[in-house]
This record gives structure tokens, C-alpha cells and sequence, in this order.
């Protein structure tokens, strides 16, 4: 694999399918993701490890992380699951997948809501995640990042204070997260705002990677991207079409879309790895698979500039 200049991370079968009501088959699912690595995509977040009670749609959470192990793309890709607590991390390894990734809410009122903790408890959950390490010798190796949804607003409590996100951010770091990401789960932040807040988490981070999390709910999703990565972002999560949302965001239009910020980092001369051509056929598998739901997204639509090459299909090349 080449090195690559940017991380970009699809995040479709887990954030994109949380809120769809109808159950999209296990083959289905698997077929996105081989779809999405063939592609060039680096790293996918395969499933969400919670009960199936809570969401149903992840009741096949191990057998789809599981058949996802042996997925091959030219970039990988890097597998990882999302869990809201040790059961769903301890279920997850079990099931193979060695990349957690912990989501906990900087808004109080938004934690409770999502995943029925105060934050405290949520860092305490956090801590018997990162404890697993020493369980078994197989486990000692794991990454853990830490998530910090509603990083800058709640649909709940209105402002989130950015030196509260600093303070969870070293906090994460503390209690041993390898990597971190700041979401702007419900879409309320500007690209000044992401600037400030970058800045500071990548420079408390100290080399360790911070990843973007955008949803275009109020249209400023690809320019908080530009901001983020001047910031010195590492990596951006993206769903297929800009499929997803946040469960207590009213209007939420979803994720930013994987193509268009695939587009935006290649015409900048960032190698994401990714070739969109490739990438259609992810798209054509979500789309047939869910009929019901929107999609965004305009540049399969209208196509590469002419005589544009992405410099990604130029390291293909050598």
C-alpha cells in the first residue's frame, strides 16, 4: 500500500444505517463494505457492538465484523466498530476486530439520552475498555479511540463550552486513548469554530492522530472539512451518500458525503487512495438496499473536471 496523504474512513454501515427502521441484510451489508474497500477506501467502521434490543439493525454486529476480517482493498482497509461501553469492546474483540472505537458525549444531556450514562460514568466505562488490554496477550495490542460527540453544540443544551471538549480530550488521552475524534454530531459549528477546536485538541493530542467527524445538517460540512484540515486533522469519517444521522437532531440530513469529500482532498493534492469511479458501485449497493432512504452528494452526478487526474489514480499508476 502507498502512503496516503489523508485518512478518509466510511462510516455508512454503521453511522448511515443506525436510524434505518428496515433491516438490510448481513450478505448486503458485506457486499457494501467489499465495495467500499475495492475502492481504496482505508479504513471502514464495519457494525456498532450494542444490544440488538437497542438497534435492532446491529443484531448481526459479530457475524458482519467477523466476514469483514478477510475484506481486501489496494489500502487495506483498517477494520473498527463502534462500543459504547466494555461489553460491546469485549464482544467485539471476541469477534476479531482489533480497532475500538468509544463514543461518549461532551453534552451531559446528550450522554444521557444517547447511551443512558453521565459522562463520568461514560469515562469510567472507558476505563475497563482500555483495562481489556491486559486481559488476554492477544488484546495487548488493541487501538482505542475516543470519541466526543456533540463536540461543538447539542440539540439538548444548546452551546458546548470549548474548553469542556479540551478537558475530555486530555482526559481520553490520559486514561490511554490512542487516537481521537471530534464530532460535530448534530451540524451547528462553523469553520471558525472548527479551526479553534482542532488547533488545540491536535496540539494537547502530541502526534497522536485526530480525526473529524461532520455531519452536513446545516450545509457547512465540506468547508468545516477545509478548516479541520488546515487544523492539522488527520482523518475524516464520510458515509456513502451522506446516509446517516443523529437520532436527536431534528432536519439531521446526515453525514457528509464520502464522495464529494473524497473529490475535495484529491483537488487539493491529497492521495485519499479512493477511486470514485470504483466507489459508483458502493453507492449502487446502498441505494438498491435501501430505496426508501435520501442520498446526497453531486460529484458521481457530474463528474470529474475535465483534465483533471486525481492524484490518487496517479499513485495507482506508479
Amino acid at each position: 500500500m502507498a502512503k496516503l496523504d489523508i485518512i478518509v474512513r466510511e462510516v455508512g454501515l454503521r453511522d448511515g444505517l443506525q436510524l434505518v427502521k428496515s433491516f438490510v441484510p448481513t450478505e448486503t451489508k458485506l457486499a457494501w463494505a467489499r465495495a467500499v474497500a475495492e475502492a481504496g477506501v482505508p479504513e471502514i467502521e464495519i457494525t456498532n457492538f450494542v444490544p440488538a434490543k437497542v438497534i435492532p439493525q446491529f443484531a448481526d454486529a459479530a457475524e458482519v465484523a467477523k466476514a469483514s476480517l478477510s475484506i481486501k482493498g489496494p489500502n487495506g482497509p483498517k477494520i473498527c466498530a463502534l462500543a459504547p461501553n466494555r461489553k460491546g469492546a469485549e464482544n467485539m474483540l471476541l469477534a476479531g476486530v482489533r480497532n475500538v472505537n468509544f463514543v461518549l458525549s461532551v453534552s451531559e444531556g446528550h450522554n444521557l439520552s444517547n447511551v443512558r450514562k453521565s459522562t463520568d460514568a461514560s469515562f469510567a466505562e472507558f476505563e475497563n475498555v482500555v483495562a481489556l488490554r491486559k486481559e488476554r496477550p492477544e488484546w495487548k495490542d488493541i487501538k482505542i479511540q475516543g470519541c466526543l460527540a456533540t463536540s461543538f453544540g447539542c440539540t439538548i443544551e444548546g452551546r458546548v463550552d470549548p474548553d469542556r471538549v479540551l478537558r475530555f480530550v486530555d482526559r481520553y488521552l490520559t486514561l490511554g486513548a490512542d487516537e481521537i475524534t471530534l464530532a460535530d454530531t448534530v451540524g451547528y459549528a462553523a469553520p471558525s469554530e472548527i479551526s479553534n477546536l482542532f488547533t488545540h485538541a491536535v496540539r494537547l493530542a502530541a502526534g497522536k492522530p485526530v480525526y473529524a467527524h461532520f455531519h452536513d445538517t446545516r450545509g457547512l460540512g465540506l468547508a468545516n472539512v477545509y478548516a479541520a484540515l488546515e487544523a492539522g486533522a488527520a482523518g475524516f469519517d464520510a458515509s456513502t451518500g451522506g446516509l446517516g444521522g443523529c437520532p436527536f437532531a431534528p432536519g439531521a440530513s446526515g453525514n457528509i458525503v464520502m464522495e464529494d469529500l473524497v473529490f475535495l482532498l484529491e483537488k487539493e493534492g491529497l492521495r485519499t487512495g479512493v477511486d470514485l469511479e470504483k466507489y459508483r458501485k458502493a453507492r449502487e449497493i446502498a441505494e438498491a438496499a435501501l430505496p426508501n432512504e435520501s442520498f446526497y452528494g453531486t460529484i458521481l452526478r457530474a463528474g470529474l473536471p475535465k483534465g483533471f487526474t486525481p492524484p490518487s489514480r496517479l499513485m495507482a499508476a506508479e
